[in-house]
């Protein structure tokens, strides 16, 4: 660690010039010589470095995003020249150019903040021995060696011995149990930053080897900071541990402001979004717009997520527009409205007792209906087809004419003879039948 932080020194200069300036602002209001003080002028210095940092971590997010997105046809690659290693790399490069991709952008901010991390650790060395470094003056290097975080001295480690430890005016005991409890916060909240991006910033649809790489690091970062922060002052763990917290904070918002499309931060930001839209009418803030923009572009190409977003918007009565506006669906309303008109329009449910009563009276009319079509349908039976006993009734009766069949529209019928009859005169009582 000693030679890896003499090869960063010509920037010590400069670290140790930044924490002095603070330090000069928190001495004047908790004293120059307490940890607090100096604790703050660290934290100071990672927010400094951090917030410059920034350009690179919006990269940073760009190219994992890029390299999540390329793992499909970066597969496909390899499958189809398995065989030729140098062509596979020939077409990962060609694919990394025609996309604008760089695999090494995802390192960026751990690799720029690299030269602050063993600079300041060379600096926090150099006073845990006594020894002057950059700016730090003999006053300045007394100051910090009295300086105690929670009883622990800013240059003690977790195997520091007994005397050196009481070298720094503390105790063994207190030195360990704080750089412990660093430590563990350092390690899980490293665990945490490299979780919630696996769990709620990754495109879920596609099931990659680089997902079951990030996973493998989510798990192996925290056990490697673990071994290494026993060696690590506690100015170091303050400036390890602040720059975790940083991350996870900028990460979470970035997460929760621009989720990568088809993760569960994207469902949730758009059900915002969503319920953003309803409740004011309109995509408020030009972010939005162009969060709307860019999913109307996408036309059929578009994720789950973003499906469901659409099909809100319609339900809700809105059309989503390609400037990334939305406005009411006309169409949309209208036919919500026809549907709420027919279905009042509908009759209402009728009671049980008018059930009842419709189910009695019912049978009883319809029955009436069929005996009046029985007894039309039975007359032309019987003018038709007279029997002989009812031609004797009729000559019994003498000059009562016979009556003419409902069925007969030409006004003559045949017998079962064959014969032509009309209008039957009445027969003499004395003639044979």
């Amino acid at each position: 660690m000693d030679t890896i932080a003499n090869f960063f020194s010509f920037i010590t200069t400069p670290v140790s010039w930044v924490i002095v300036q603070f330090h000069k602002l928190y001495g004047a209001i908790f004293g120059p010589d307490t940890g607090w003080a100096w604790g703050l002028s660290i934290v100071s210095l990672v927010v400094l470095i951090r917030i410059c940092l920034i350009p690179l971590f919006v990269k940073q997010i760009k190219s994992t995003r890029n390299m999540q997105a390329l793992q499909p046809k970066m597969k496909a690659i390899q499958e189809r020249y398995k065989s030729d290693k140098q062509r596979q790399s020939e077409e990962m490069m060609k694919l990394y150019k025609e996309t604008g991709t760089n695999p090494l952008s995802s390192c960026l901010p751990i690799l720029a903040q690299s030269p602050f991390f063993f600079a300041l650790y060379a600096v926090l060395s150099h006073i845990a021995e006594g020894k002057t470094i950059g700016v730090i003056n003999q006053s300045l290097l007394d100051s910090a060696r009295q300086a105690h975080i929670f009883g622990a001295p800013l240059a003690s480690t977790f195997t520091d011995s007994a005397a050196d430890v009481a070298a720094l005016d503390a105790t063994l005991t207190s030195v360990r149990i704080v750089t412990a409890i660093m430590i563990v916060l350092m390690s899980a909240s490293q665990f945490y930053t490299q979780r919630q991006l696996m769990m709620k910033n990754v495109d879920l649809s596609v099931k990659t080897p680089y997902m079951q790489q990030q996973k493998m690091l989510m798990y192996i970062f925290p056990l490697i900071f673990a071994v290494m922060g026993i060696n690590f002052p506690v100015g170091v763990l303050v400036y390890w541990l602040t720059t975790n917290v940083w991350t996870m904070g900028q990460q979470m918002y970035v997460i929760s402001q621009n989720p990568t499309p088809g993760s569960k931060a994207q469902d949730a930001y758009l059900q915002r979004l969503l319920k953003s839209i309803g409740a004011h009418g309109e995509v408020r803030g030009r972010r939005r717009k162009n969060v709307v923009k860019a999913i109307v572009a996408k036309g059929s190409d578009r994720n789950e997520n973003e499906r469901r977003f659409f099909a809100g918007l319609a339900k809700s009565g809105f059309a989503a527009q390609a400037d990334g506006t939305v406005i009411k669906g006309d169409t949309i309303t209208a036919e919500a409205e026809g549907g709420a008109a027919v279905r009042r329009q509908q009759p209402k449910r009728q009671t049980k007792a008018k059930r009842q009563a419709a189910a009695q009276h019912g049978p009883a009319k319809g029955a009436e209906e069929d005996a009046d079509s029985v007894e039309v349908a039975k007359e032309p039976t019987t003018s038709l087809e007279k029997k002989p006993q009812d031609e004797a009734k009729d000559s019994a009766q003498g000059d009562k004419p016979a009556r003419p069949s409902r069925a007969n529209s030409g006004g003559s019928r045949q017998g079962k003879s064959g014969q032509r009859k009309g209008q039957q005169r009445p027969k003499h009582p004395s003639s044979k039948k």
